[in-house]
């Protein structure tokens, strides 16, 4: 820091807030640490009695925090982001598209381990809207080496630590099993959760059956919702080890590809997921029907942003993995999901 008059402070940066303080109404700073001085600034500081101010004295190989703050925000940010304004040495991350949010954590944490900055994200795989906030970076010190700065993207390497992958438009088709609801003796009350869901996307329903639970009948109704366009085909019901449910035996005779009966997750155990050729087929739980959050509601958006979901990532998702059936559910501001 060096003292300097203030009528001769244009242009340097102030090294410490400057308070304002109205008897009565606020007290609060007019002028913060890192604060580029203007012109116009410096009669509002000699008013607030300040003849003298300390600066940052420029040196060579020292970055100041705005200047820091703007590499930490490239080392972040992705397509489909933009950036605040630097404030106080802060710049966070905004989304400019709906899609899925995913953050490679490892590389996250080698650079929060250099010490004397950070990077504050969402939990990776977050479903994210246009306008809603990714991250925030800064630098602690007020002024920090260039070295340093250096070395955080070196270890961040050539690729943006955060990525979202926008959602497209899915052609869905649903097969709605169970004997009840095929011979009217109950109101089919799953199909219209399913909808419900599917509203929050843009999507294009191209078929809807009811079956009774016959995988012959159920296998030849997958096949013939993708002859029809579906890339995506959602099976409610008769997802039980029960005798009588036969939709993961349907699933398996289309041809598919069974990538994991079952998923440890709680509403939501029982889900299947299958890939035929290059349409997603899914299993649903009778507690997706019920359950205001299950894992349909974590595996969704991934098959909607078109990421493929494998065996791993279903086993990966049991931490995290238990619905606490909130009274007030805030999902997806919750633990349920965030474990991955």
């Amino acid at each position: 820091m060096k003292l300097i008059q203030t009528t001769e402070a244009e242009g340097h940066v102030l090294c410490h807030d400057i308070t304002r303080i109205v008897r009565g109404v606020s007290k609060d700073a007019a002028f913060r640490k890192g604060h580029i001085v203007t012109m116009q600034d410096i009669p509002a500081l000699l008013a607030l009695g300040k003849e003298h101010l300390y600066v940052w004295e420029s040196q060579a190989g020292m970055l100041h925090e705005n200047e820091a703050a703007d590499i930490l925000y490239r080392i972040c940010a992705g397509g489909h982001m933009e950036p605040t304004p630097v404030k106080e040495g802060k710049i966070e991350v905004i989304a400019t598209a709906d899609g899925l949010l995913h953050v490679d954590v490892e590389r996250l944490r080698a650079v929060n381990s250099l010490g004397e900055m950070m990077i504050a994200t969402r939990h990776t795989n977050f479903p994210v809207k246009k306008g809603d906030h990714l991250a925030g970076t800064r630098v602690i010190p007020l002024v920090i080496a260039a070295e340093k700065m250096e070395q955080a993207e070196a270890v961040a390497g050539d690729t943006p630590i955060l990525t979202i992958h926008p959602y497209t438009k899915k052609r869905v088709g649903i097969v709605t099993t169970g004997s009840e609801v095929y011979k009217g003796l109950i109101e089919d009350t799953f199909t219209p959760v399913i909808r419900e869901k599917l509203a929050a996307f843009e999507i294009e329903e191209v078929g809807h059956v009811v079956l009774d639970d016959d995988y012959e009948a159920v296998a030849a109704a997958i096949l013939s919702l993708r002859s029809q366009g579906a890339d995506l085909v959602i099976c409610t019901g008769g997802m039980s080890v029960d005798p009588d449910d036969k939709t993961p035996l349907a699933i398996k005779n289309t041809g598919a590809a069974v990538v994991s009966y079952g998923a440890p997750v709680l509403p939501g155990a029982m889900f299947l997921l299958a890939y035929l050729d290059d349409v997603s087929v899914v299993g649903l739980p009778g507690c997706v029907m019920y359950a205001r959050r299950t894992i349909f509601d974590l595996i969704l958006p991934r098959l909607m942003a078109n990421i493929a979901v494998s065996a791993a990532d279903l086993a990966a998702l049991g931490h995290g993995g238990l619905c606490l059936n909130c009274p007030d559910c805030v999902f997806p501001n919750c633990g349920f999901g965030a474990g991955v």
